[in-house]
């Protein structure tokens, strides 16, 4: 272990802007909810409506989990926030430990430390205790924040507690998953896979009376299992804390085991000769990001089919309450609640290709960081060209997986509303509608690695994760306009909608499309490196 604490520090300092701010979003957004509640439901019987309904829909039950007591402002924010946050802590962990540990020996800074005086299991157990540390500030401020708005304390600190189980249990799992794969890459999409069959398991568990068992599976099920402001069973957030014990043991078993800058599974040997699509850029482009790509795509049709197929039952969420239909309609600007829900999930399905967009965007920076760019671009291949095929990726990737869960979402709720052809352009046209903010967001990325290119990631994700937040938190804290209007998701018209205007997509690409050549043109003049 020597050498921890400076290895703490080295991690907090990296992460100094990025993780409070998703410390702080995440942790006030329950609260402005449960402050809200009495104006949302102000008489027992909307309560009363609310409570049957929703505890009795299998469909919302996918989306949000079990709802034990929506008659209470701390029920109902448990209820609505639970699985949301559970989730997001767990991605930020997984992230957090990957970038700490994995992302670290593929760069070759891990070996540099290792040559000093730095302990063989101190960079682990660094990034643990940081995204442990983050999750628990997560659910610490969850309970600081509900308590202060008159919330009993018991359940504010098992709804705490919960969300920052779930941080910790999926720091473990990436820990793990870190010592299997070589790469980084790896190591963050064989967590995320886990997390999404988190979901999944999650999401049978709790929309079937018969298959409830599963719930007791899935670590973002316990934060509800535990039941806060409905007669809490704190002894369940016991199970966040086994998996992360045996996690953090598996992976200080695994790291011994294995060499520094590999994985245990060995990677696969390539075959002797290139073939002849590699011998472009666009090949090379394709061969980098045609893995990736396939499997988003396969992820956004199944979440879209999953969203669409519990349209028609989203009613059931809002009860007899007229002020909240109003305020949900007023939210998507949209004839009928349905179509508003519609709109809402076509713009978390472009939140998702947001991330996908930074990603390849980052990719050049990878490639350029390892080494690998310099010998391409030492060929006949000029910047230029090198850059716009991964950007062309950037574009087209985005395009290809809103596609795909518009497609997804369309079929599902149009065969069971019995109008497929409506439905399925609708939620088609929703999900591309999403297109020019992504396409921005992309833009900003490839500016970020053309013009700072060692601050390429920090402010790419930075960017993101504030579009992401404003978008989905943004409405619910009760942010300012000119605060909404940061992100470019704001500016997107609702699809299906009656004000669909194309004036902010018009501005939106065009802005996009001047950074993009912006990013291109200083590529060309900056030193590789």
């Amino acid at each position: 272990m020597t050498g921890l604490g400076a290895l703490v520090r080295l991690a907090l300092r990296r992460d100094r802007v990025l993780v409070p701010v998703w410390v702080l979003v995440l942790g006030l957004v329950p609260a402005s909810t449960a402050s809200a509640y009495d104006q949302l439901y102000p008489d027992p019987a909307a309560r009363a409506t609310l409570n049957a309904g929703t505890g009795s829909n299998p469909s919302i039950a996918v989306l949000y989990g079990r709802a034990y007591d929506l008659t209470t402002a701390g029920g109902f924010a448990a209820w609505r926030y639970g699985v949301v946050l559970a989730l997001l802590a767990g991605l930020i962990a997984i992230f957090t430990v990957t970038r700490h540990t994995r992302a670290e020996e593929d760069s070759g800074r891990s070996e540099l430390l290792g040559s000093a005086v730095v302990g063989r299991r101190a960079p682990l157990t660094a990034a643990l205790l940081v995204a442990g540390g983050q999750a628990v500030a997560t659910g610490l401020l969850v309970a600081l924040g509900m308590v202060a708005t008159g919330l009993p304390a018991a359940g504010a600190l098992v709804f705490g507690a919960g969300i920052a189980g779930a941080g910790v249990a999926f720091a473990a799992v990436a820990a793990v998953t870190a010592q299997l794969t070589g790469y980084s890459r790896s190591a963050n999409g064989l967590a995320c896979g886990v997390l999404g069959a988190a979901f999944l398991v999650r999401a049978v568990g709790d929309s079937n009376p018969g298959t409830g068992w599963l719930s007791w599976l899935s670590p973002l099920s316990w934060t509800q299992l535990a039941r806060p402001f409905a007669g809490e069973r704190p002894w369940v957030l016991l199970l966040p804390l086994l998996v992360a014990a045996v996690g953090t043991a598996s992976a200080f078993a695994l790291l011994p085991r294995r060499d520094l800058g590999s994985g245990l599974w060995p990677a696969r040997l390539g075959p002797p000769t290139a073939p002849r699509s590699l011998s472009s850029p666009l090949g090379l482009a394709w061969r980098l990001h045609r893995g990736a790509l396939a499997g988003w795509t396969t992820a956004m049709l199944l979440i879209g089919a999953v969203l669409g197929s519990i349209a028609d039952g989203i009613q059931g969420l809002l009860g007899d309450s007229a002020q909240v239909r109003d305020i949900f309609t007023r939210m998507g600007g949209a004839q009928g609640i349905v179509d508003t829900y519609l709109a809402l999930i076509a713009g978390l399905f472009g939140a998702i290709a947001a991330v996908h967009a930074v990603l390849v965007c980052l990719r050049m920076r990878t490639e350029e960081a390892e080494g690998r760019a310099d010998p391409v671009l030492a060929t006949a291949t000029s910047r230029t060209a090198w850059t716009t095929t991964h950007l062309l990726f950037a574009l087209l990737g985005p395009a290809a997986l809103l596609t795909a869960a518009g497609l997804g979402a369309g079929l599902a709720h149009g065969l069971r509303a019995g109008d497929l052809p409506t439905q399925l352009t609708h939620a088609t046209t929703g999900a591309l509608a999403q297109l020019p903010a992504v396409w921005l967001i992309a833009a900003i990325a490839a500016l970020a690695f053309a013009l700072l290119p060692r601050a390429a990631a920090p402010l790419s994700w930075t960017t993101v994760g504030l579009a992401i937040a404003l978008t989905l938190f943004g409405p619910a804290l009760n942010l300012p306009q000119p605060a909404l209007d940061l992100s470019p998701f704001t500016h997107i018209p609702k699809i299906p909608g009656p004000d669909a205007h194309p004036t902010p997509l018009i501005w939106l690409t065009t802005l996009a499309a001047a950074l993009l050549l912006t990013a291109t043109l200083t590529f060309r003049r900056r030193d590789i490196g």
